[in-house]
């Protein structure tokens, strides 16, 4: 089997694997990450879609906008993915679940146009509007 990692939500309802490594990571900064966070970003990594999957629970989904859905733990709220509907193929998941945090670096800011102008960061990371 190829390198995985183990993740969940935060009541253990959920729980994901995820095979092999990301072809991005971030953070990003849009609107819809801030309100379904609660936080003024929301760290990432996108894998191919067969590369992640629900090993114990099923998620609620959220449709947040046209371009794709957000799926939560029904008991505790956690966040755990980002579907698109233009782009099926991949799926974003929030590294912060995963058991081992610090797995999947983030490699750059995406939808810097929306960051919170009292919000920020110390990294020398790309910058996306």
């Amino acid at each position: 089997m190829p390198d995985s990692h183990e993740g969940g939500c935060d009541c253990g309802a959920l729980r994901y694997r995820v095979t092999g490594e990301p072809y991005d990571t971030g953070y990003c900064h849009c609107r819809i990450c801030q309100r379904t966070s609660g936080a003024p970003l929301q760290a990432f990594a996108r894998i191919k879609a067969d590369q992640f999957a629900y090993i114990k629970g099923t998620p609620v989904v959220y449709f947040s906008s046209e371009h794709g859905q957000r799926e939560f733990c029904a008991a505790c709220g956690s966040q755990l993915l980002y579907r698109g509907r233009q782009a099926p193929f991949d799926v974003a998941f929030n590294t912060p679940t995963l058991d081992d945090a610090s797995a999947f670096p983030p490699r750059q800011h995406v939808w810097c146009r929306s960051r919170l102008d009292w919000f920020q960061t110390a990294d020398t990371l790309p910058r996306q509007d």
